[in-house]
């Protein structure tokens, strides 16, 4: 018998109400039942990755999706944090931004980002992106457990 994909953990660190809610739509309408956590800030983020304070008993995220434009830490912060631990360098990081800047792409791929998503500004493009990201981590992608 085939085995369908397995649901994976994904860490949302975005601060846009607004492209929190698409995520959170695009993830809805997938077929897997993936559990998506949502951090609005750098520093919210690096205390769930690490289990820390409120976040001493959330599941390790398989996947961390990461805006670049986030208050108290920013996104490339947080990627640089993240690929420097060694507990925590093998959770893929798809950075997933308005920002087209060739600088913000290459510091990202140079702190060691997974993947570089610009967040299309049309709705259904951006419901599109999100959902072919999730597919992707979830039946194409072997991810460490």
């Amino acid at each position: 018998m085939i085995e369908g994909p397995h649901p994976i953990e994904v860490l949302l660190v975005e601060d846009d109400p607004g492209d929190v809610l698409l995520t959170v739509e695009a993830f809805e309408h997938n077929k897997v039942n993936n559990t998506l956590h949502i951090v609005n800030d750098g520093e919210q983020a690096m205390a769930f990755l690490r289990q820390e304070g409120e976040y001493a008993n959330v599941p390790r995220p398989d996947l961390v999706l990461l805006d670049l434009n986030l208050p108290r830490k920013d996104g490339l912060e947080v990627l640089g944090e993240i690929k420097a631990d060694p507990g925590l360098r093998p959770i893929p990081v798809v950075v997933l931004t308005t920002s087209e800047a060739e600088e913000d792409i290459l510091r990202s791929y140079h702190l060691h980002a997974n993947a570089y998503v610009t967040k299309p500004v049309d709705f259904d493009q951006f419901i599109s992106v999100v959902r072919r990201i999730d597919d992707f981590f979830v039946t194409v992608v072997k991810l460490p457990r």
